[in-house]
């Protein structure tokens, strides 16, 4: 019995093609091995197995992705990036395409949440959408939702979108209203990490729970906790 070989030597064997164009196919998803796609140009393979080219195989490389995700409260940077998985991807994700290895690598996290909120994170390796979030960042509006305990002194919201100034520090205006009895909606530009906390506490609240739930022209909607989703081709922050 021969030694196993490289699955993109096989590949090149089985086609006729390029070491550029195996490599290509494999790592787009296109080869399967007894069945199963492999995207690693360099599994092994023996002469036993089956190597297929899946149909509607095509050369054009693979387009890097963004990905949306409903991160819970007091995730870390480095856990983010470990987050997305087939596993976890939303079954009801509107923009769904195949899911590939390579849509988890390289991805860059931009726009961090407030320290100790949930919701909505951007994960990209489009170096358009990069580019977007990195330069166009502080003008983006960021949407939170902030459960409180407290009483709200009756000229609160006027204070917070005027700009909030409370022991010499003047705070940058926001929008803000009520969306229940103990539920704040916020909208706001580029906030500092703390800043939803310490609007609150000078207003005599207290903070239980916070989420973003939409990052310019981008809502996380209905995307549940722990799961992500692709943006849209049309989708734009």
């Amino acid at each position: 019995m021969s030694e196993p070989t490289r699955l993109s030597k096989r590949v090149i064997e089985l086609l006729g093609c390029s070491r550029r164009e195996a490599d290509l196919y494999i790592t787009s998803g296109w080869i399967s091995v007894d069945g199963q796609v492999i995207e690693a140009p360099q599994h092994k393979v023996d002469e036993q197995q089956r190597v297929e080219l899946l149909p509607g195989a095509s050369l054009d490389p693979v387009e890097p992705v963004s990905l949306l995700l409903h991160v819970p409260a007091g995730s870390s940077g480095g856990a983010l990036l470990r987050l997305p998985t087939r596993d976890n991807h939303w079954e009801a994700d509107p923009h769904a395409q195949r899911i590939l290895h390579g849509h988890f690598l390289r991805q860059e996290q931009s726009l961090p949440l407030q320290n100790g909120a949930s919701g909505l994170v951007v994960l990209s390796q489009d170096w358009r959408a990069q580019r977007k979030l990195r330069e166009d960042g502080a003008r983006l509006e960021q949407e939170y939702l902030v459960e409180v305990s407290g009483e709200m002194p009756a000229n609160g919201l006027e204070r917070l979108k005027k700009g909030l100034l409370h022991k010499g520090v003047q705070y940058p205006p926001c929008k803000a209203s009520w969306q229940s009895e103990q539920r704040l909606r916020f909208a706001l530009k580029n906030p500092a990490p703390d800043l939803l906390r310490t609007l609150c506490t000078a207003l005599g609240l207290q903070v239980r729970e916070m989420k973003r739930i939409r990052i310019g022209g981008v809502p996380m909607a209905k995307l549940p906790l722990g799961q992500w989703r692709y943006l849209g081709d049309k989708e734009r922050f």
